[in-house]
C-alpha cells in the first residue's frame, strides 16, 4: 500500500480529503499482517475495549455516524445503544479483522463520493449535540483528527501484541 499526504492538487477539498484518506490507510497499514487472536487482545489493563479490531470497527462506525446520521440526516443504525455506548468496539473481535478492514474502505470509497457530490459549506443535517450544525469542512477535519488520534491508539496497541512498530 502507498501513503501519501501530499495531495494532487492545492485546493482546500482536495488536501482534506487527501489528509482523510492518508489517516484511514495509516490505520489499515498499522494492521497488516497481523494474526486473527493479536487483533483481537486487549493488551492495556485499563482499557479492555482497545483492540485492534475495536479501533478499527470504531473508526468505520465514527465516519458512518458524522457522514450518514449527522451530515445526511439517516436514522442512526448504529451498533451502539444508550447501555452499551461503545458496543461498536466490543462486537469487533466476533468478526474477523479482514471484513472490519473491508467494510472499512468500501465505507470510506463511498464517503469519498459523497464528499465530492456536496459543497464543503453544506450544512449538516442534524445538529451536532450542541444545537449546532456543523458543515462538511468540519466533519472532515473532525475525522481527520479523531482518525490520527486512533491512529496513535493503534501504534501503542500492535506493539504491545506482537511487537511491530513503525508503518
Amino acid at each position: 500500500m502507498t501513503r501519501t499526504d501530499t495531495p494532487p492538487a492545492w485546493d482546500e477539498r482536495t488536501q482534506l480529503t487527501t489528509f482523510l484518506d492518508y489517516a484511514r490507510d495509516t490505520a489499515r497499514a498499522k494492521c497488516e499482517d497481523v494474526s486473527a487472536e493479536n487483533a483481537r487482545k486487549a493488551p492495556l489493563p485499563g482499557s479492555p475495549l482497545m483492540t485492534l479490531s475495536g479501533l478499527v470497527n470504531h473508526l468505520r462506525w465514527v465516519e458512518y455516524y458524522w457522514f450518514q446520521v449527522v451530515f445526511l440526516g439517516e436514522e442512526d443504525k448504529g451498533p451502539w445503544t444508550d447501555e452499551d455506548p461503545d458496543r461498536e468496539m466490543r462486537i469487533a473481535v466476533d468478526f474477523p479483522l479482514s471484513d472490519v478492514l473491508t467494510e472499512y474502505a468500501e465505507q470510506a470509497a463511498r464517503y469519498r463520493e459523497l464528499v465530492a457530490a456536496h459543497d464543503l459549506d453544506a450544512k449538516a443535517e442534524r445538529s451536532n449535540g450542541d444545537g449546532r450544525r456543523v458543515d462538511l469542512r468540519w466533519i472532515l477535519l473532525h475525522l481527520i483528527e479523531e482518525t490520527a488520534r486512533h491512529n496513535g491508539h493503534l501504534d501503542i496497541v500492535r506493539e504491545l501484541v506482537d511487537g511491530r512498530t513503525g508503518v
